[in-house]
Parts: C-alpha cells; sequence; structure tokens
C-alpha cells in the first residue's frame, strides 16, 4: 500500500479535551495529582461531578474536532460549534457509534428507544469486556449506566455536556490557552520540517518520541496535529480506511504542564524514572535487546502488570522506544534521552532563579 498522504492541523480545541482527560487521569500523564484536583476544584459542582462521570466513558473526540471545526480550531471556535450543533446530535456526532460495532449498534438502539434494560447493560459489559473501544478508555462496570444514561436521553445529555465544557473553559482553560498557542505552532514547523526529509514511518517514531510501527497506518490521509498536553505520547483519534488522526507531543523539554512550574516535565519524569532500581534493571536489559513485557516479567521475575507499569513510567521520560507489531508491544532503551536528562538536570542546577 502506498504512504497515507499527510494532513497538517493545529488548534488548541483539541487541548481543550486532552487537557480534561489529563486533569481526570494525572497519572497517566505525570501531572501531580494535587494540582490537578485544584483546577477540578475550580468548577461549580454540577459541571465538576458531570465530567467526572463522562469522562469515565467519553475519551477525546479528535475527529470531531477535525471535521466539523472550521479553520483554525481554537477552543473558541470548537465551543462555538457546539453551541449551533441541536443538542440531541452532540452524543452522536462526538462518539462517531459505527454501524459495524456491535456496542454502538446497541447504543444507537437504545437512543432510539429512549430506554436501556439490564439486558442493554449486560450485552455492553460482554462487549467491552472482550476490548477496549475508541471511548473506552479504562473500563468498569460500574460506569455502563452513566454511559447508557446518556444515550437514553442524548438532548440532556447534549446541554451538560457544552454548559460544563463552558464552565471549564471559563474557570482554567482560557487563560492557559494563551501559552499554547506558540508551542503549537512551533512545534507544527517543526514537523512540517522533519516530513520533507523522512518517510512516514520515520516521522511518526521521531514526532512520537520512541514510538516505531512496523508498517504504516493503511489510511488514505493521515492527519497530524500538535498537543501540548498530550506530550510525550501520540494521540489516536479514530481509524477508518479514509483517514486517521494522530496528535504528537507540542511541549518543549523546558517547558511543564503546571503553569510558571520551574521544574521542567522531561527533568522530572527523566529522573523519577531512573530514581527506581527495577526500572534501572529493565533499561538495562533493554540495552542489551528489545523484549516484551511478558519476556521482562520473566526476567525480572515480577507480575506482567508491575512490568507494565514501569515499562510506562519508561515511556512517559521518553526513556524507551515502542515498537507497535500486530503481536503486540516490544520496547528497547534510548540511551540518548538518558544524557538529555542529565543535559537538563544542568541547565536546571545552572539557570538563575527569577
Amino acid at each position: 500500500m502506498t504512504s497515507p498522504k499527510l494532513v497538517w492541523d493545529i488548534g488548541t480545541g483539541y487541548d481543550l479535551f486532552v487537557s480534561l482527560h489529563t486533569l481526570h487521569h494525572p497519572k497517566d500523564f505525570g501531572l501531580r495529582g494535587a494540582w490537578a484536583v485544584g483546577v477540578r476544584s475550580r468548577l461549580p459542582t454540577a459541571e465538576r461531578e458531570f465530567l467526572q462521570d463522562i469522562l469515565a466513558f467519553m475519551i477525546w473526540p479528535l475527529d470531531w474536532v477535525h471535521e466539523h471545526t472550521a479553520g483554525v480550531k481554537t477552543a473558541t471556535a470548537v465551543l462555538e460549534t457546539l453551541r449551533h450543533t441541536p443538542p440531541e446530535q452532540r452524543l452522536l456526532q462526538m462518539s462517531y457509534p459505527k454501524p459495524d460495532d456491535e456496542a454502538d449498534q446497541r447504543l444507537l438502539e437504545v437512543m432510539d428507544r429512549g430506554s436501556w434494560t439490564a439486558a442493554d447493560e449486560e450485552f455492553l459489559h460482554q462487549q467491552y469486556s472482550k476490548h477496549n473501544t475508541h471511548k473506552i478508555w479504562r473500563y468498569k462496570r460500574q460506569n455502563l449506566p452513566i454511559l447508557l444514561n446518556a444515550w437514553q436521553n442524548p438532548a440532556e445529555f447534549g446541554d451538560k455536556y457544552l454548559t460544563a465544557l463552558e464552565a471549564y473553559y471559563e474557570v482554567f482553560f482560557a487563560e492557559d490557552e494563551e501559552r499554547l498557542q506558540p508551542a503549537l505552532e512551533q512545534a507544527l514547523a517543526e514537523a512540517q520540517e522533519l516530513a520533507k526529509g523522512l518517510p512516514v514511518l520515520a516521522l511518526l517514531k521521531e514526532l512520537s518520541q520512541g514510538v516505531e510501527f512496523e508498517q504504516t497506518p493503511e489510511v488514505e490521509k493521515l492527519i497530524l496535529a500538535p498537543s501540548f498536553w498530550g506530550s510525550p505520547f501520540l494521540l489516536y483519534g479514530r481509524h477508518t480506511a479514509v483517514q486517521q488522526v494522530l496528535l504528537f507531543g507540542a511541549r518543549p523539554s523546558s517547558a511543564s504542564l503546571v503553569p510558571g512550574d520551574v521544574v521542567p516535565d522531561a527533568l522530572f519524569n527523566g529522573l523519577k524514572a531512573l530514581a527506581d532500581p527495577t526500572r534501572l534493571r529493565i533499561l538495562r536489559y533493554l540495552v542489551v535487546e528489545p523484549l516484551t513485557p511478558t519476556e521482562l516479567a520473566r526476567r525480572l521475575r515480577l507480575r506482567a502488570p508491575t512490568v507494565v507499569h514501569h515499562l510506562h513510567t519508561l515511556r512517559l521520560a521518553r526513556l524507551v522506544n515502542l515498537t507497535l507489531t500486530p503481536d503486540g508491544q516490544r520496547y528497547a532503551a534510548r540511551r540518548e534521552t538518558v544524557a538529555e536528562t542529565c543535559v537538563l538536570l544542568n541547565e536546571f542546577l545552572d539557570k538563575e532563579e527569577g
């Protein structure tokens, strides 16, 4: 298959949703939990509880932002687009149910009926227990009634969703948006320059800071957009034969997610990852050869979930390469990042306060 056409996009509208997810799952992104709680506490109680509930099953709607927001996709443009979308259509448009997905088809049936049953809940439980979908970040059965209630009354959900996003924008994201735009523009320009001399697979590895695909994504168009809040991860949108949206990291190594924090995230996460003896042993194994989490678990005599947790910490610190294969994931050490962490530490120590 020929390489997909690269389509570049930019806008703080993507980070409006990614930041919300990060604030509700701070450990996954190396964010201090206490600070995340403080930001969420600024929201009115009803909006705060609503967002906490729905983020159990709604993930970032990257495709919706790209397809429905005209021009530069700022957060204000995203909110304006939502205001002009009928309330009963907001959940449907931002979830992208597919007729060939049995779970999504059942949700559409619930919406048509305007009610749900225990049989619907059991059916979805069986479907989501098999595998996660693009909407389920971390499946838990107790979240199913919240999901089903949303699809049972999409108009009510749509009204509450817009109100909650507007409140979040007003109490936090509006003031944070100003620092994001320059970083997004710089990251986009650097990525476009890289794309001039690299094939698609090599480009994705550079933009993701360590994710290596064994084969080119089988889509006609690959839509690439920078994300400040998603760094250093590669965040996926819906995969179709036509297109896929990918967000790549746009946060400079000298910056922090916490506004005004003088300690860069890349330095903190790097030192934290290297300060654990198990992770140091993992790196030593991975310097010799790429290994899967299962292979590492055998050598370390640890449970696989424990190893996966350590690998996530190393990935967050950009200390490992991750190769995605049809058979699973394989990791290798990124020794250059160890050296970069030392450079960041010396730069930080030599920098004057104030």
